[in-house]
């Protein structure tokens, strides 16, 4: 039998509906209508805008400072002379002398490897010149006399020099077996034991010569104006006493780095007070030579898109402006432009503010005591 949408409608819905008790279907409703009224309270409520008042701000007056036309680096200690010291042959290594930590003159024999089959070569080569010395002196008597032909004593001469050249080949892999000192200096830890089996890739040791220092550093070229050849900068070898050395600069690399775009700079060390290897902060720039400029703290920046920006304050609001930067220090930064003399600039809050909004200012400090408030 078919069965209509409204007969269906009205068995499944309508009647249920019929079995419930007047009361409680209308305290169904009302209860619908009071979720609903609270709803529409809460939106209300929150679409409403809220006016906290002024957002609270300290500043500080911008004034004209002497800054130091000095920049600093992160350099490096290198030996004057550091070299891996390797044989030359392949074979057991048959004497070593590496006194680890030792000073030791140039030409000193550190290490051999065995070359006991090349000197019987050499030995066999010897007494063979001697021989052939022998028959070049009778041949030569012989030729002024007319007992033999020329060709015979050339052939006897030839033997003589090919004699010379093979011990002289041979002396050669033998030098190559010895090891000596290229250079005066200090020996490093010893790599390798005696009677061990060494190729020309073995590391013995290492010789550093220390009575003389380099320092190597790379500063911006904006700044190839302060690292001329015979210029001095000051060298801070020991972090903790904050201990000061003069280098002077002896060359400078002609080509910047095309990724970084600095240059590789290289000092001498006016003393050995540091080991290769080291970290050092090179200080590049003669204090006292510095300029007048005005200075803000390096967090109070906002950076966009366009340009570099600074919240002042002026007849109570908050006025944005775009600005230009110089020098750079370790908290702040140099303002050429944007900034004048006496302006309220924010230094604290700088997130909350808005343009040309109404701010409170707490405290007027200065700029050394936002950098002691900083490093605390």
């Amino acid at each position: 039998m078919n069965v209509s949408i409204f007969d269906f409608f009205y068995k499944k819905i309508c009647m249920p509906l019929n079995t419930i008790r007047p009361y409680l279907l209308f305290s169904i409703i009302l209860t619908s209508i009071a979720i609903s009224s609270c709803e529409n309270k809460k939106v209300s409520k929150s679409s409403k805008p809220k006016n906290d008042g002024p957002v609270v701000v300290d500043v500080m007056v911008a004034t004209l400072q002497k800054v130091d036309n000095s920049i600093e680096a992160n350099g490096t200690v290198i030996a004057n002379e550091n070299v891996e010291l390797h044989p030359d042959a392949t074979g057991l290594l048959t004497y070593l002398n590496i006194p680890e930590g030792k000073f030791v003159k140039k030409g000193t024999v550190l290490a051999k490897v065995n070359s006991a089959d090349l000197v019987a070569t050499y030995q066999k080569s010897k007494v063979q010149l001697e021989l052939a010395q022998l028959t070049q002196e009778r041949l030569s008597k012989l030729l002024a006399v007319g007992g033999i032909n020329q060709s015979d004593y050339d052939a006897a001469v030839n033997n003589v020099n090919s004699l010379k050249a093979d011990m002289a080949y041979t002396q050669t892999l033998i030098d190559k077996t010895i090891v000596r000192a290229p250079f005066d200096g200090t020996l490093g830890l010893r790599q390798v034991s005696q009677g061990a089996y060494v190729s020309p890739s073995t590391i013995i040791a290492t010789l550093q010569q220390l009575n003389k220092l380099r320092i190597d550093f790379t500063i911006p070229e904006e700044y190839a104006n302060l690292v001329k050849v015979g210029n001095v900068v000051e060298v801070e070898t020991d972090a903790a006493n904050e201990t000061r050395q003069k280098a002077t600069i002896i060359a400078v690399e002609p080509q910047a780095n095309s990724e970084t775009r600095n240059l590789s700079v290289r000092t001498t060390l006016n003393g050995n007070a540091a080991n290769p290897g080291a970290f050092v902060k090179v200080f590049v720039g003669a204090e006292g030579t510095g300029k007048m400029a005005v200075m803000v703290p390096t967090n109070t920046i906002i950076p966009n898109d366009l340009n570099n920006q600074l919240i002042l304050i002026k007849k109570g609001k908050s006025d944005f402006v775009d600005i230009n930067t110089g020098i750079r220090l370790a908290n702040n930064v140099e303002i050429t432009k944007g900034v004048n003399a006496g302006d309220t600039v924010v230094v604290t809050g700088v997130l909350f503010v808005r343009p040309n909004a109404e701010v409170k200012i707490r405290s007027v400090k200065t700029l050394a005591e936002i950098d002691k408030e900083g490093q605390q």
